[in-house]
């Protein structure tokens, strides 16, 4: 049977795939942070938040190795005074 274009792939090509599929534990392959860059952005902030939802939007990975993951060295004059 030939497949149609408009047919949905049986596997994901990006996490927004995955979503549509109902694959909620998907995983990129592990060379795809290879292909977008780390932030620093500390975690809960509006900065990280914006990072991650360009992220989805691109259908790549929410997360990077090298993403900032705690506030440890976080140096903010504003919380040391």
């Amino acid at each position: 049977m030939t497949k149609m274009l408009n047919e949905p792939s049986s596997f994901p090509g990006s996490v927004l795939d995955a979503i549509k599929l109902g694959i909620w534990d998907y995983e990129p392959e592990s060379d795809a942070a290879a292909h977008f860059a780390a932030t620093q952005a500390m975690p809960g902030t509006l900065e990280k938040i914006t990072v991650l939802a360009q992220r989805v939007a691109k259908g790549l990975p929410l997360w990077h190795p090298r993403d900032r993951r705690t506030i440890e060295g976080f140096n903010d004059e504003r919380m040391s005074g």
